[in-house]
């Protein structure tokens, strides 16, 4: 340390002497008082009339000028400051603000969408080897007994889930995975009142159920919101039940539009990182508006809890099929009866099933789809969406490629299979 401090000392003088020279050396000092002493003596030597001012009286001094006149300062309203330089035509313009400001509170939406907002409870039936007979006592008066005995002992599941009214005579909107295997559905109101529930319909294709209750009175309701016009980058506001705990909201941006879990042929998915956690399956997602643009549906969650990624069904999607729920108590999908291939932008007949729509509407093995109804088909799954969302027995007009000679057929399509593949 104390090595290191000598060190920057010298660095410091090494530094500063360059800038200072140093002083003589004591024998050049020596050199230099010795010349001054003999030009004092030669000086004393020299004639005395040549140096009035050293023997003689001295001379008065000249007279000093007068000092100049400082010229007072103008007051500030008076000083003018010079105009500054035009900006050259050349200069680069600001971008424009695209984002003006947030929302400072989301309370005024809350309120007004909140009430119309359920939180769901069911009880399902669990018969666990309830009704499997030892063989022991199989066909014997026991037999009865023991079948009695587990019935008894049977258990109920607990769920839990949410949903949203969307006429005032009590139609609420949910999940099919949330009330679809429940033996009883209760519906809690945002007042605390509960009501049972009855299964209206629902589609597994797109994981929407539709249930009603029965009120003395009119209940707050939502409307559906356009999801076409939602944009990544938007505000969004969840509302749900999540855990069970009630009532409660969260608010996020659309992630990503489009995405496909795998679920079914109309995954079409929005991502939105406002907090989906369990229990908020079947609740809406509403836009600034207060309408209703997504159903909550999934989430991807490691450890079982929300990570800032859930999915919602646009309700492009949902909308029509809770209309068919509430007219028929189903929904019929369409259904075409091929296997298809992802080519270049566009998608390969790979095989046509026997007797199927596609059959009879003329396609055949190594068609290739380029449009439907003069819609481009990037991939197979965009084709199988289309298709699913077709009623039965719409006619479609198909733009192909066979042959590498571009062609057009009008198919029929047909009833969706209830054990069909995507």
């Amino acid at each position: 340390m104390r090595e290191a401090g000598k060190n920057a000392i010298l660095r410091y003088r090494s530094a500063h002497d360059h800038a200072f020279p140093r002083a003589p050396a004591p024998m050049t000092m020596r050199r230099s008082l010795a010349s001054a002493s003999f030009l004092a003596a030669s000086l004393l030597a020299t004639d005395a009339r040549a140096f009035p001012s050293f023997f003689g009286k001295s001379p008065s001094p000249p007279p000093q000028p007068a000092a100049p006149s400082v010229p007072p300062v103008p007051p500030a309203s008076k000083v003018q400051i010079p105009a500054q330089p035009p900006v050259p035509d050349g200069a680069p313009a600001l971008p424009p603000v695209l984002v003006q400001s947030g929302p400072l509170t989301f309370a005024p939406l809350v309120k007004r969408v909140i009430p119309a907002v359920v939180n769901i409870a069911i009880t399902q039936t669990r018969n666990d080897g309830g009704t499997k007979i030892p063989p022991q006592i199989k066909g014997t008066p026991l037999e009865k007994r023991y079948r009695e005995k587990m019935r008894r002992h049977q258990e109920e599941v607990l769920g839990a889930g949410s949903g949203f009214i969307i006429d005032p005579s009590g139609i609420i909107v949910t999940n099919d995975h949330v009330v679809g295997d429940a033996d009883n559905v209760t519906v809690s109101l945002s007042n605390g009142q509960e009501l049972p529930a009855k299964l209206v319909g629902v589609d597994a294709l797109t994981d929407v159920a539709v249930i009603k209750v029965e009120s003395p009175k009119p209940l707050p309701y939502v409307a559906w919101g356009d999801s076409q016009k939602v944009d990544v980058g938007d505000w969004i506001l969840v509302a749900g039940n999540p855990f069970g705990f009630g009532s409660s909201v969260t608010a996020g941006i659309v992630s990503a539009r489009g995405r496909d879990l795998g679920a079914g042929s109309l995954d079409d998915f929005l991502q939105l990182d406002a907090p989906i956690n369990p229990g908020n399956s079947g609740g809406p997602a509403f836009n600034m508006r207060g309408q209703v643009v997504a159903v909550n549906a999934a989430m991807v969650s490691p450890a079982g809890g929300s990570v800032g990624i859930g999915f919602g069904i646009p309700s492009e999607i949902v909308a029509p099929v809770v209309e068919q729920l509430r007219k028929n108590g189903h929904v019929d999908h369409g259904w075409l009866g091929v296997t298809l291939d992802d080519g270049d932008g566009s998608v390969q007949i790979v095989d046509v099933d026997k007797d199927g729509p596609a059959m009879k509407g003329g396609l055949l093995r190594q068609d290739r789809v380029n449009a439907i109804n003069g819609a481009p088909v990037d991939n197979a799954r965009a084709l199988l969406r289309t298709i699913a969302a077709a009623k039965p027995n719409d006619t479609l007009s198909f733009s192909l490629t066979r042959k590498d000679k571009p062609l057009t057929l009008a198919i029929k399509i047909g009833k969706r299979p209830a054990d069909a593949d995507d």
